[in-house]
């Protein structure tokens, strides 16, 4: 299901859902029986893999990469570029890397190029400064190790 205010130029299964006012660029790859909530913005060289839910107020860039099973939390902050400036034609993109099973609490901030391993969990409000081990639960700004999640 596409929502009629949604402008989603991608091929989207139809398994998956695209709620009110999202933007979903041609390029972007989603898989099966996603839920991408209103107001998020889906950039072209993105990949999103099945049984994904992104909530409301996300942006995901270029170069981000979700595995399957991934929670991103609403207003997650997503970046791609270490020293942005406008209008500057040389920066380097750095990718992203949440893996499958993670979750990213709302309002968390992710700096580029990093990786979240396999379930690891980041709490509400957390800034992540690094990569992140699978099966631990991080946070706080910057955000640290706090414990091994028990699946």
């Amino acid at each position: 299901m596409i929502h009629q205010t949604a402008d989603c130029l991608a091929n989207v299964p139809e398994s998956t859902n695209i709620w009110q006012f999202c933007v979903v660029l041609p390029g972007a790859q989603i898989g099966e029986n996603c839920n991408i909530c209103s107001h998020c913005f889906i950039e072209n060289d993105v990949k999103i893999g099945d049984h994904v839910t992104i909530k409301c107020g996300v942006q995901i860039w270029d170069g981000i990469e979700l595995e399957d099973n991934v929670m991103i939390g609403s207003n997650v902050t997503f970046t791609n570029d270490r020293f942005p400036r406008s209008g500057n034609k040389d920066w380097t993109m750095l990718r992203t890397h949440i893996c499958k099973g993670a979750t990213l609490g709302a309002g968390s901030t992710l700096l580029p190029g990093i990786t979240i391993g396999e379930g690891a969990m980041i709490g509400a409000g957390s800034v992540v400064t690094k990569d992140v081990p699978a099966g631990e639960l991080w946070l706080g700004n910057p955000a640290r190790f706090v414990k091994k999640i028990d699946h």
